[in-house]
Order: C-alpha cells, then sequence, then structure tokens
C-alpha cells in the first residue's frame, strides 16, 4: 500500500497547528477507525443492525529519559446502538472480535484495549 502526500503538523506542545489533526491523533484515529469497520462487518455478517457508532479513543504517551516518545496505550470506548431485534449478547461479543481483527491493533507495539458499551435504541 503506497502511501500519499501528507501535511501533518506537529503537536500543539510543539508549536503545531491545533486546528489540524497531528500524527498522534492520527494514528489514534487509525486504531479507532480499523475497530469500527472491523465490528461493523461482523455485525452486518450476524444479522446485528447498528443504528449508531461512536468512539472516543484516548491514548497515553510518556517521554522516556532519553527525550523520545512513544505510546504507552491506547484504550478504545465504542459507543454502539442497535435495534432492539438485534442479539445483544452477539453485539457485545463481536466487540472483541473487531478487536482480534484489526490490521493496526495487531501491528503497534502498545497495549490497544477496548471498553464497548452497547446501547438497545428505542
Amino acid at each position: 500500500m503506497a502511501s500519499r502526500p501528507f501535511r501533518a503538523p506537529p503537536d500543539p506542545a510543539f508549536r503545531g497547528d491545533p486546528s489540524r489533526w497531528n500524527p498522534e491523533e492520527l494514528l489514534i484515529a487509525s486504531l479507532s477507525a480499523c475497530h469500527k469497520l472491523s465490528y461493523l462487518y461482523l455485525a452486518a455478517e450476524a444479522g446485528i443492525i447498528v443504528t449508531a457508532y461512536a468512539d472516543h479513543a484516548e491514548g497515553v504517551m510518556e517521554v522516556g529519559r532519553d527525550g523520545v516518545g512513544r505510546f504507552k496505550s491506547v484504550v478504545l470506548h465504542p459507543i454502539v446502538t442497535v435495534t432492539a431485534r438485534s442479539d445483544i449478547e452477539r453485539a457485545r461479543t463481536l466487540q472483541k472480535l473487531a478487536h482480534e481483527s484489526c490490521f493496526i491493533a495487531n501491528s503497534v507495539n502498545f497495549s490497544v484495549e477496548c471498553k464497548p458499551e452497547i446501547i438497545v435504541a428505542g
């Protein structure tokens, strides 16, 4: 997969433009999007009707004594709304499967957790 030219500013702490996404935010967003797409695919295959999906992912970074920064962890907080006719327990179980099948989560060297909330519409 080839990348396209892209301009991402540094974090605002390093004089970056706070109105634009920085590389760290994009990594967290990529983890969130990969999980979401995996989940929506699995839900559709299982006949679970998702009416809304939101995630409030958070990342924790650290700077070592050497001055080098790295991610320690990311926690995904997906909030998924499903119809009352959907299998709610299966909807919960699919979160774990989606997490296990996410290419990006499987590619990073730090902890990625998923703490989902399933809501029944109506």
